[in-house]
């Protein structure tokens, strides 16, 4: 299992909304953006995003830990080199860990960063 590698910074999440690469599905939607820094070849830097429409802080903050565990723990299917804004959607308040997990990977699937030799 690797490390969880974010973007933190407002300007990170602002380059990746500027590239207007976005896919989406009933409980989240996804930004992705090639990366240019030659350090993160090799890692996909995520940030999450949670509104304080989904929910109060409890509920936002669990929708980010499970998006989070579902990046970290199935990270190898996943292609490399991408920073990627992940926007939860009012659905996924209601949402268990499988049906977010699902909802993760078709997102990366439609993005075509799904490694098919896994």
């Amino acid at each position: 299992m690797s490390r969880f590698h974010s973007l933190k910074k407002n300007p990170q999440f602002a380059a990746v909304y500027r590239e207007k690469r976005s896919k989406a599905n009933r409980f989240l939607v996804m930004y992705v953006k090639e990366t240019e820094d030659p350090d993160a070849q090799d890692i996909n830097r995520v940030g999450i995003s949670v509104s304080k429409k989904v929910g109060n802080s409890v509920v936002r903050h669990r929708i980010k830990r499970v998006i989070r565990e579902i990046i970290r723990t199935d990270d190898a299917m996943f292609d490399k080199g991408s920073d990627i804004v992940i926007i939860a959607r009012a659905e996924a308040k209601d949402a268990d860990y499988r049906v977010l997990e699902k909802a993760v990977t078709d997102l990366f699937r439609r993005h075509g960063k799904l490694r098919t030799n896994v």
